[in-house]
């Protein structure tokens, strides 16, 4: 079968008519990627630039790669042999597709695709002559394995005394390429650090009425980004927001001075470099006047006080608060018409609000003065603090929804909400409101944090007060108005209804965080959490029962012991350090050193991979990479070797075709008593890998 689709492929490319400028040999039927190279004129005249474009038609369920290939694979590169003064450029890049492999993400091309470059001939270039030039193609073609493919263009054109025709077939095909490929448009970009990740700001008129919904950021450099993470977008008046996963270039609290790359929305995609800055607000959703769009750089202290004051009391209205002031409305309310406690309440919440934005301040400018590339919210960009945050919303939505009681009884519900302990609780509830409220930024307080953090130590904690006491201010001031409060039904039945139906927002809060969570760490750190949760709630069920027996006169010990257990453990496991992915101790590969190891009767697996291979890197990940597999070659003493093709290498390749293959991955499992080698799938699980391993034991 495999040979008469490569007689019909032999076949189609003999008798396909060829441009007057282009001749080209049949490739192999073995080939994944049929290259030639097209021109959009039939000839040059000295001095003239036309454009000549590599042309692939690639294999149905195969694809090549952008010039940033993503998680793995390798760029198309082109290198010329042309007569002095003659110059090509490099790829005019089309804007690549999404390439989703497993759990890496790749860009690159499928089905036909034409790579334009520049091409132009020097003035002294005599017209009636033909000139000859040569191309090395090197190229990744990548379907369940990879292939690299090597081919060698050649061209000859005509020289003119004047500009020729356009080519009738391919002149219009380049032209189309050329027009949509990505250019710059006079778009402003910044970016920034964010509590999920990194914020990419672009703001310009090219944006302005275009459907946003589907926008996606393409890197150039392949280090910036997550790339298999997905890129949350929010729409503005003025542009967008892209939420990114920040990538290696950010590790250890550092950033890039600027980031480039693809940005394609609306069916149309624009070259952008972002550089490191305080997002405008014209590029989320809330908009802002126009005397804030500087970003801040021109106020002085008491505008920018004043600035966070306003951003504070608008902060209120973001929907990520609304979660935490349900507790302070259910506590208001239990309060009636009894303003003292009220007062007391407000204040205690303004003073937990006011300190707790200082605190965050006062961090935040610490690390920034030690170099750490982090905006506000930053506490947020800790997979350990947004798991124990997520499971404090769980505890007081359980709390809310009567589970279990904070400082009171069941009997006692309206006058331990005016207990002492209550103050507490109020002190708690402010603090805890601004560290979940810090991801929001509201109008007004962009331009005021971005000037604080580039003043001195004491502006930057004037700022971040004034944040504070506008962020504080509407609850204390209705705890100081009597009219309002003496308006509130007394406490009764209704109460415990009305306290229920707010535990619905905390679960939303909650659910929140553990979506921001998955983001920055992933499904197992999400599982994990799940995990813990359900062991906060029977924590929180049994605290409940322990309050009902200790109210019967009966014997809570047992209970709370179990609750507090549940409740530590539940903790651990979202906070203590994890161990990273477990990994195979390898040895390079060569033919000697497995003739070697099976003349000591040892098992050997080798891993014929490479850095480019698709299906190689998801096999590290998902099955090679893991305990399972580890201490089964631990437990039968097997010796991984690794044959690494990702730079070209004759010995490599000379095995692969030896065992039937032309390209990665290949597995090969000898085993212990010197019989052939097992070939494994090429897709692998962890349960596959273990059983071969021990069935080579028995071999």
């Amino acid at each position: 079968m495999r040979f008469l689709k490569g007689m019909v492929l032999a076949l189609a490319t003999m008798f396909a008519v060829p441009s007057l400028a282009v001749a080209q040999p049949s490739p192999p039927p073995s080939k994944h990627v049929i290259a030639d190279l097209v021109m959009d004129h039939v000839g040059i005249a000295p001095g003239e630039t036309i454009h000549i474009a590599l042309r692939q038609q690639i294999q149905k369920g195969w694809h090549t790669y952008w010039r940033n290939s993503g998680d793995s694979g390798e760029p198309t590169r082109i290198k010329w042999t042309q007569p002095d003064g003659w110059q090509t450029g490099g790829f005019i890049w089309p804007t690549p597709r999404k390439i989703a492999v497993g759990p890496l993400m790749n860009y690159g091309y499928e089905g036909e695709v034409l790579l334009p470059m520049a091409l132009s001939a020097p003035a002294t270039a005599r017209p009636g002559d033909k000139v000859s030039m040569q191309a090395k193609v090197s190229l990744l073609v990548c379907a369940d394995v990879c292939v690299p493919e090597d081919d060698v263009l050649n061209v000859s054109l005509p020289i003119t005394s004047a500009s020729t025709r356009q080519d009738h077939k391919w002149g219009p095909a380049i032209a189309d390429v050329l027009a949509a490929a990505p250019k710059p448009a006079n778009l402003t970009a910044v970016f920034q650090s964010h509590p999920a990740g990194v914020a990419l700001a672009v703001t310009g008129a090219a944006l302005k009425g275009v459907d946003l919904a589907e926008a996606y950021f393409f890197p150039f450099d392949p280090t910036v980004i997550d790339h298999a993470k997905p890129q949350a977008v929010e729409r503005g008046p003025e542009g967008l927001t892209l939420t990114l996963s920040p990538g290696y270039s950010f590790q250890g609290g550092k950033a890039p001075v600027s980031i480039a790359g693809v940005l394609a929305v609306g069916g149309q995609a624009y070259e952008i470099s972002a550089t490191l800055g305080v997002p405008p607000p014209g590029a989320s959703g809330l908009g802002a006047p126009s005397a804030t769009r500087a970003g801040g750089a021109g106020l002085g202290l008491a505008a920018a006080a004043m600035f966070a004051l306003l951003g504070g009391l608008i902060l209120n209205l973001m929907p990520c608060v609304f979660p935490i002031l349900a507790m302070k409305v259910a506590s208001l309310a239990g309060h009636g018409g009894e303003s003292a406690a009220g007062r007391r309440q407000g204040l205690a919440f303004g003073l937990g609000s006011v300190l707790t934005f200082l605190a965050l301040a006062g961090g935040l400018i610490a690390l920034k003065a030690a170099g750490s590339a982090i905006g506000w919210g930053f506490q947020l960009q800790s997979p350990p603090v947004v798991a124990v945050l997520s499971l404090v919303m769980l505890a007081v939505a359980l709390n809310l929804s009567g589970l279990f009681e904070i400082g009171t009884s069941l009997q006692g519900v309206g006058s331990g909400l005016a207990s002492k302990s209550g103050l507490a609780g109020a002190f708690f509830t402010g603090a805890l409101a601004v560290v979940v409220a810090a991801p929001c930024t509201a109008p007004f307080m962009g331009p005021a944090l971005g000037w604080a953090l580039t003043q001195t130590p004491a502006a930057a904690l004037i700022v971040f007060a004034a944040l504070g006491v506008g962020f504080a201010a509407p609850f204390v001031l209705l705890a100081f108005a009597p009219a309002l409060l003496s308006r509130l039904p007394k406490p009764g039945p209704w109460m415990e209804m009305f306290r229920k139906a707010l535990a619905f927002p905390m679960y939303g809060a909650a659910a929140w965080l553990a979506w921001v969570l998955a983001q920055q760490a992933g499904a197992e750190d999400l599982a994990k959490l799940f995990t813990a949760a359900v062991a906060v709630a029977l924590a929180a069920w049994l605290a409940g029962l322990a309050q009902r027996r200790a109210v019967t006169g009966g014997n809570p010990l047992a209970l709370i012991a179990s609750a507090g257990v549940l409740a530590v453990l539940s903790l651990a496991a979202v906070t203590w350090p994890q161990d990273k992915a477990s990994e195979l101790q390898a040895e390079p590969y060569s033919p000697a050193r497995v003739a070697e190891l099976r003349a000591e009767g040892r098992a050997v697996f080798v891993n014929y991979t490479a850095a480019w291979c698709v299906s190689c890197q998801v096999n590290d990940k998902v099955a090679l990479s893991t305990n399972a597999v580890v201490q089964a070659f631990a437990r039968h003493k097997v010796v991984y070797l690794k044959a690494d093709w990702t730079k070209r290498d004759a010995t490599i390749a000379a095995e692969l075709a030896s065992n039937g293959r032309a390209g990665v991955p290949l597995y090969l499992l000898y085993g212990t008593g010197g019989g052939e080698a097992v070939t494994l799938p090429s897709i692998l699980t962890p349960d596959i890998v273990v059983k071969a391993v021990e069935a080579a034991d028995r071999r």
